[in-house]
């Protein structure tokens, strides 16, 4: 949306907070180039080497990212590894097709399948879809297929822009991301977050430009600035660095503390690598450790591999706690091998404590691993996507299972406490009924299910609001229930790492909050002033 105080000013919703100016380089869907067919044989091998190379570079992107973009990536390597979708373009080759032609046709159909169809989950897969169909052709018409050259420090433009695209960029000089459309809650603004990159979506029709002021704090974009817009960009930078280094500060001081309570402030880990932070050393302990970046390779994990990474987080806590959620695969990250194929509506399918249930065999390697390592430190285990009671104990019964047959052959082995994710509206309504430890709420899907909006879907974006009073009634009745049974509860969602959130989430009973470690500084800040009578 254009700002009315500048003809060349554009305004969205922040995505990621930050400031970025350099050069504005647009990235637009679509290979070009021409290439010139050869034989049948020759096309069918060019089809076959293509797919080869992306399935290549989309595994080493998903080995770098680890976390749930691995995830993400991994469902393009599941589609390139589809005989079908492969056997029809062979076809078409057959017939006399170009294998560009053919890879475009059938992904092209594929896509505006995707786009027609009801369900959100499978509309935001086109977007992957594409990003997989341009690949392929550049590959096919001699590009490098991954690489994009953007200068250092860019400001990148794009319609949209899948977590493929963006992993290949390399932010180590800065940048930042302005979309066009986009939101909020994709995964693209998740991996712009972790990595302190700042993104504006939603920002509308924007014309070329070449040089851009990107405030992710403002959301504003930008082009061609005068000297005075640079100077007032510069001056807002400013403030917000010193403020960022003030918080910082505040990570040495005593713990944070409002109303005469102290307030835990824990991290949320994707892999292992994220507690060389520096600031994750102030934190109260590891509030989530999502366990799914272990399935980001070929294959399933071996009980040896996950045993050595719990048990370096947890050296790492010393005797801080340590929560490790069980494997949260399915919805929008399917896993080969794991997850079920063709489900109507994945949010709603065989996901979370549901999937793991299903495919004990899988399950047992991880909860043998956990048990082996809750004798190393403070460890507790958390399970996602809990609906029932009759689940928690299912969960429970193999894992005390598991634990006796460890002990009996010798091996050291305990039973770490147990608790849930009440992600699911109906956990936080029946609260009562769950024999837990520990309650964890994720705020992100509970506010996707409380408010029927799938959280990846653009168009929703202001539908989504964590801070709607349906979803914090139902924080506060599980808060509640904590403190009148004595069980701790936390908060690992998004809304943990909001500042505007923070007073809310106060005043529904929590004081437990676990957040993204990037912004660990910024909410014991904003906790010390609303207990000093400051605002945030």
């Amino acid at each position: 949306m254009r700002d009315s105080a500048s003809r060349l000013a554009y305004r969205g919703r922040t995505a990621s907070i930050g400031f970025a100016q350099g050069p504005f380089v647009r990235v637009d869907a679509g290979a070009n180039g021409e290439r010139v067919a050869g034989t049948l044989v020759d096309e069918a091998l060019a089809l076959r080497s293509a797919i080869d190379t992306a399935s290549r570079q989309i595994a080493e992107l998903a080995a770098i990212a680890g976390g749930e973009a691995a995830q993400i990536l991994e469902f393009q390597v599941a589609l390139l590894e589809d005989e079908d979708l492969v056997s029809a373009i062979l076809a078409a080759i057959g017939e006399g097709e170009p294998a560009d032609a053919a890879w475009r046709a059938v992904l092209d159909e594929q896509i505006a399948d995707y786009n027609s169809a009801p369900d959100e989950y499978l509309k935001a897969r086109s977007s992957d879809l594409a990003d997989l169909r341009d690949r392929v052709l550049n590959i096919l018409r001699g590009g490098e297929g991954h690489a994009l050259r953007i200068p250092s420090g860019a400001v990148v433009c794009a319609d949209d822009l899948p977590p493929s695209r963006f992993l290949e960029i390399d932010w180590s000089d800065g940048g930042g991301l302005a979309l066009l459309r986009g939101s909020p809650t994709s995964h693209v603004a998740m991996l712009a977050r972790a990595r302190g990159i700042p993104m504006v979506v939603q920002l509308g029709a924007v014309p070329a430009g070449s040089t851009a002021l990107l405030d992710g704090e403002g959301a504003t974009l930008e082009l061609d600035p005068s000297i005075e817009q640079i100077g007032l960009f510069e001056k807002r930078r400013e403030i917000h660095r010193k403020s960022r280094a003030s918080a910082r500060a505040i990570l040495r001081r005593p713990a944070a503390s409002w109303r005469g309570d102290r307030i835990k402030l824990l991290i949320n880990i994707q892999r292992v690598e994220d507690l060389d932070y520096p600031d994750a050393q102030y934190a109260d302990g590891v509030g989530l450790m999502r366990t799914e970046f272990l399935l980001s390779e070929r294959g399933l994990p071996d009980e040896e591999t996950q045993f050595q990474v719990y048990d370096q987080v947890l050296r790492w806590a010393e005797r801080r706690p340590v929560t490790i959620r069980t494997f949260d695969a399915g919805g929008d990250k399917p896993v080969p091998g794991f997850t079920p194929d063709g489900e109507a509506n994945p949010f709603l399918g065989v996901r979370g404590l549901r999937l793991c249930l299903a495919r004990p065999e899988i399950f047992a390697v991880q909860l043998r691993a956990l048990a082996r390592a809750a004798v190393r430190g403070n460890l507790k285990v958390m399970f996602p996507m809990v609906t029932s009671a009759h689940e928690v104990e299912a969960a429970r019964k193999l894992f005390a299972d598991i634990v006796q047959d460890l002990q009996a052959k010798g091996t050291a082995a305990m039973l770490p406490d147990l608790g849930i994710m009440v992600e699911v509206p109906a956990a936080a309504l029946s609260i009562a009924s769950f024999k837990s430890a520990f309650f964890s709420i994720g705020s992100n899907d509970l506010a996707q299910y409380v408010l029927a909006c799938d959280r990846s879907n653009g168009a929703l974006a202001p539908l989504v609001d964590p801070l709607h009073p349906a979803v914090l009634e139902l924080i506060t009745r599980t808060a509640e229930h904590g403190r009148r049974a004595g069980i701790p509860v936390s908060l690992c969602g998004d809304m943990a790492s909001d500042p505007r959130c923070i007073p809310a989430l106060l005043d529904c009973g929590l004081r437990e909050l676990s957040v993204n470690v990037s912004a660990l500084a910024q909410i014991k800040q904003t906790i010390d002033r609303l207990g000093s009578g400051g605002g945030t």
